[in-house]
């Protein structure tokens, strides 16, 4: 399907064209100039807006290249901005990621394999293993790996975009430092229910630990502060 060229701008139109080429290395900015017929300050315009969506990448030796298509790095930068002008933005995003992940579940927990199912039961573990620990560890970057894990088999860029800039987001508003500890240990004892409960097949199960695991986030004291997200 070819790109409407009346809601993209030259570049875009051609990106999108240009997207299944076998050689994603993009010609030098005078041919791309020359071919697009526009300005090469017109072109380096357009070609950040790309840059900032994460359509392409542009290195000094390797030049411009194709990137894979990711709805993270757009949404990243509206919800930015939104929890930058009012932080309780973040509220809003934090529900609608939780209606995705509760309306996904059943369809992603269905594609995992065994070793989506080792890797998982290996985050629980290891978080275990840090909040046992002296001293206690917080263990967040087992946190968004569990809950991307379990999504991640999904063929649907925009829910998996939505999931990972919810937790770009997560970090940014300091919520992965919290140091509750009776809160996070109650969260992985939902963490450790959802996964065996995949691992043996009980989705129902699963789901309902899920949504008993979301609402612990509503429990938290911790405002997001007003800052500038970058």
């Amino acid at each position: 399907m070819k790109a409407n060229s009346g809601q993209l701008n030259e570049f875009l139109s051609y990106l999108a064209l240009t997207a299944n080429n076998e050689c994603k290395r993009l010609p030098a900015l005078a041919d791309l100039s020359l071919e697009l017929g526009i300005s090469i300050a017109s072109l380096r315009e357009q070609m950040e807006v790309a840059r900032t969506l994460g359509f392409i990448e542009v290195k000094p030796r390797t030049g411009i290249r194709h990137l894979p298509y990711t709805f993270r790095p757009a949404v990243h930068q509206s919800l930015s901005f939104a929890v930058s002008i009012d932080p309780t933005s973040f509220d809003a995003y934090s529900d609608l990621r939780n209606h995705i992940e509760a309306g996904y579940w059943f369809q992603a927990v269905s594609v995992l394999t065994s070793d989506d199912h080792n890797h998982l039961r290996d985050l629980i573990g290891r978080a275990k293993e840090k909040l046992k620990g002296s001293p206690v560890q917080i263990p967040h970057q087992e946190h968004r790996e569990l809950h991307l894990s379990i999504y991640r088999r999904l063929a649907n860029p925009f829910v998996i975009g939505i999931l990972e800039a919810y937790w770009d987001m997560y970090e940014a508003a300091g919520l992965d430092v919290y140091t509750d500890l009776t809160y996070l240990f109650r969260v992985w004892q939902y963490h450790e229910k959802m996964v065996e409960m995949i691992c043996q097949g009980d989705y129902d199960s699963g789901y309902k630990a899920l949504l008993d695991h979301m609402d612990l986030l509503f429990q938290r004291s911790r405002p997001v502060s007003r800052q500038k997200f970058e």
